[in-house]
């Protein structure tokens, strides 16, 4: 792998973050108001994707400027999921929009239509439970057949 190869990798992997914080904002906002434990949730995805303070505000001023971009690894596509499920469920009060949201991300992603909804309320379920992502990746994928 060459210096260009690796530059790529990472700016690749910025933008993945990037757009996924914008996915996450999208989410947060979907029901029209953005409450504080919303806004704490952000704050620890921006800091678990390496995102500064700085960046965060600057993709909330302007949400439309990360493109959005698919993970690349299933593991990524779930991570992330597993991130808009519990945005859309962390204020206990999941609004349609957002749960629309969460099934166009699902889809995007490339999971199977026909499980999108009753992956979303599983992973519902796991993180009302307290369980981290892995644990519910592991769960969802023992149960569903998840990708086309």
């Amino acid at each position: 792998m060459n210096v260009a190869d690796i530059i790529g990798q990472f700016k690749s992997g910025k933008a993945s973050a990037r757009s996924h914080m914008r996915n996450l904002i999208e989410i947060a906002a979907a029901d029209g108001n953005l409450g504080s434990e919303e806004q704490r949730l952000l704050e620890h995805a921006a800091v678990r994707n390496n995102i500064t303070a700085e960046q965060l505000k600057e993709i909330q001023d302007n949400p439309s400027l990360p493109r959005f971009v698919i993970p690349t690894s299933n593991r990524d596509k779930f991570y992330q999921l597993y991130d808009l499920v519990h945005m859309m469920s962390v204020d206990k009060n999941v609004h349609s929009e957002e749960m629309r949201l969460c099934e166009i991300f699902a889809l995007k992603f490339g999971y199977r239509k026909e499980v999108v909804r009753e992956m979303i309320e599983m992973i519902t379920r796991h993180i009302e439970q307290w369980s981290g992502a892995k644990e519910t990746m592991d769960a969802v994928l023992a149960k569903l057949k998840v990708y086309e």
